[in-house]
C-alpha cells in the first residue's frame, strides 16, 4: 500500500498538466485562481488515497497522471463550476420558487447591466444636483399603474407586510378573519410575521366562514387596522365565504380605520380570458379601497425580488420615515430592474409579449404542440439510440402561490431511456450536467415542458442529455 502511495502523481504535476489542458471545455479551468486548483488536486488525490485504501487501486499503473488525469479533469472542471448556476428549467412551472422566480424581460436585463456597470444617479437629482431619493425612479411609474397616490418599494413582500405593520399598528390590534392566516412557502407565516412587527393578532370569523359583523363585532379602541391576506397557494372550497375588500372599507371608513390587503403575489393583468380567473390586481385592491396593498416583484408582475407597497399618501410617508426602510431598502440592481419591468406595463399588450412571466403564463397551446414537436424530433435524431421519445398532453403551473387552482393545458416530450436505465438515474444524472437540466417525472417518463424552455434552448438540452447518457 505504501508504493501505491508514492506512485500518485505530484501536486505540482498535476497543475502543470492541467495548465497545458488545450480543450475548449477546460477554458473555465485556465479562468480559475491557481489556489482553487491547488484545493482541487489535493482533494482529488485524498479521494484517490481513500480508494487505494479500500482496495479499488491494487496497482502502480493505474495510479500514473496518464491513468487518472480523465478522472481529474472531470473532478477540477465540477470543482471550478460557480455554486450559483444557470438551470434549465423544463418542469413547466413558470414562477419556479427555487429557481431564481421570474426571468427578467430583455430591457431589464440591459437596465441591471448598465446599474452595474456604471455610476448611476441611484440618490442624485439631475435637476438640482443634490442628494435625492432612490424611490421616485419607480413612484410616479407605480402610481399611474396602480391609481395609488404614493408607494414604496422594499427587498421582498415579507419585508413589505412587516413594515407596514410596524408603521401602522405596533402594540395594538390587527384584525384578520381566521381563515387568512396561512403558512406558505419558507415556512413564511402571517401571526408570526405580525408578532415580529410588535401589532397583536386578532382572529374572527371560523376557519371557513367569516362575515361582515365578525369583523364589526371585535372593533374596539384598540383596533389598528383591518387586514385581508391573500392564501397564496392555499384554498377553501364549498361552505365558505369571505367579506369582500369594498364592505370591509365601508366599515373601516365609519371607525377612521386603515385597511390593509397583502396581495401576495400580485399582479397588475387580469387572465381571464386566459383561463386564469380569481386573481386581483392592485388596481382593483386600490379601487376598492384598500388603504395599502402590498405585493411581490418577481413572481406574477414578472420583475425582480422586491415588496410593493401602494397606497394612500400620508400612509405611505409615515412608512418611508420608519428606521426600519433603511435596513428592507432595495438595491440599484433590484431599482433598474423593476423601473424597466413597470414601463413595459405602460403598454399592457407589449407586457404580455415581452414580460417573460406573462409571455410564458399565456402561450397558445397550439404553438407549445409546435415547440414540443421540433423538440421530439430532434432528440430521437440524435438520441433515438439511448431514448424512446414521444409527446404526451399535459399540464403546466404558474407557480409562485398565484393561481392554484388553474392548471394550463400544455404538450410534454416524454423521455424514457433504454437499455435497462431507470427513469429515475436519468433525472439524477441530468442534475449534474453543464447546464442542469430539470424536468418533472410521471408515469414512468422523464417529462419536458416546452413553456418554460426558450427555443433557444433545445441544443442545450440535447447537450445536457448528451452528458447523462454518456454519449459524444
Amino acid at each position: 500500500m505504501t508504493t501505491l502511495f508514492r506512485n500518485l502523481p505530484a501536486v505540482d504535476q498535476a497543475l502543470s498538466a492541467l495548465a497545458a489542458e488545450k480543450r475548449v471545455e477546460a477554458d473555465d479551468i485556465h479562468a480559475a485562481p491557481r489556489l482553487l486548483l491547488k484545493d482541487l488536486v489535493n482533494e482529488f488525490l485524498d479521494i484517490c488515497r481513500e480508494e487505494i485504501r479500500s482496495g479499488v487501486f491494487t496497482e502502480a499503473t493505474q495510479l500514473s497522471l496518464e491513468a487518472l488525469y480523465p478522472r481529474l479533469l472531470a473532478y477540477v472542471r465540477r470543482g471550478v463550476r460557480p455554486r450559483f448556476r444557470r438551470v434549465l428549467n423544463a418542469t413547466g412551472v413558470v414562477i419556479h420558487t427555487n429557481m431564481g422566480r421570474s426571468l427578467l424581460a430583455a430591457e431589464a436585463v440591459s437596465a441591471v447591466a448598465q446599474a452595474a456597470a456604471h455610476y448611476s444617479n441611484l440618490e442624485f437629482d439631475l435637476n438640482t444636483g443634490e442628494r435625492g431619493s432612490r424611490y421616485t425612479h419607480v413612484e410616479d411609474l407605480l402610481c399611474k399603474l396602480t391609481g395609488a397616490e404614493a408607494a414604496l418599494v422594499v427587498n421582498n413582500n415579507a419585508a413589505a407586510v412587516l413594515i407596514v405593520l410596524d408603521t401602522l399598528c405596533k402594540g395594538r390590534e390587527v384584525i384578520v378573519s381566521r381563515g387568512q392566516l396561512v403558512e406558505i412557502g419558507g415556512s413564511f407565516r402571517i401571526p408570526e410575521v405580525m408578532s415580529k412587527s410588535g401589532c397583536i393578532l386578532r382572529e374572527v370569523g371560523a376557519t371557513n366562514r367569516t362575515h361582515l359583523r365578525d369583523y364589526a363585532d371585535a372593533i374596539t379602541e384598540q383596533t389598528a387596522a383591518l387586514m385581508k391576506v391573500h392564501t397564496s397557494n392555499f384554498r377553501q372550497v364549498g361552505f365558505v365565504k369571505e367579506v369582500p375588500l369594498a364592505e370591509l372599507h365601508a366599515l373601516a371608513s365609519t371607525h377612521s380605520l386603515p385597511v390593509i390587503e397583502d396581495l401576495g403575489s400580485g399582479s397588475l393583468c387580469r387572465f381571464d380570458a386566459d383561463g386564469l380567473p380569481g386573481e386581483p390586481t392592485a388596481q382593483e385592491a386600490v379601487a376598492d379601497g384598500a388603504d395599502v396593498v402590498t405585493f411581490s416583484g418577481d413572481k406574477v408582475l414578472g420583475g425582480p425580488q422586491a415588496g410593493i407597497i401602494v397606497g394612500r399618501r400620508e400612509i405611505i410617508a409615515s412608512i418611508k420615515k420608519n428606521p426600519l426602510n433603511r435596513a428592507l431598502r432595495i438595491d440599484k440592481l433590484t431599482l433598474a430592474a423593476l423601473e424597466a419591468t413597470l414601463r413595459l406595463y405602460l403598454d399592457p399588450e407589449q407586457a404580455r409579449l415581452r414580460v417573460p412571466t406573462l409571455a410564458m403564463m399565456t402561450r397558445s397551446l397550439l404553438s407549445l404542440r409546435s415547440q414540443a414537436s421540433r423538440l421530439a424530433t430532434m432528440l430521437r435524431k440524435h438520441l433515438g439510440e439511448h431514448l424512446e421519445v414521444g409527446l404526451r398532453p399535459g399540464m403546466s403551473r404558474v407557480g409562485g402561490g398565484a393561481f392554484p387552482e388553474s392548471d394550463l393545458p400544455t404538450s410534454l416530450v416524454a423521455l424514457t431511456p433504454l437499455g435497462g436505465r431507470s427513469v429515475e438515474s436519468l433525472r439524477t444524472a441530468l442534475l449534474t450536467t453543464d447546464p442542469p437540466l430539470v424536468g418533472r417525472v410521471e408515469e414512468g417518463a422523464l417529462c419536458l415542458d416546452p413553456r418554460t424552455l426558450a427555443s433557444d434552448e433545445h441544443s442545450l438540452v440535447l447537450s445536457a442529455l448528451r452528458q447523462a447518457l454518456g454519449v459524444l
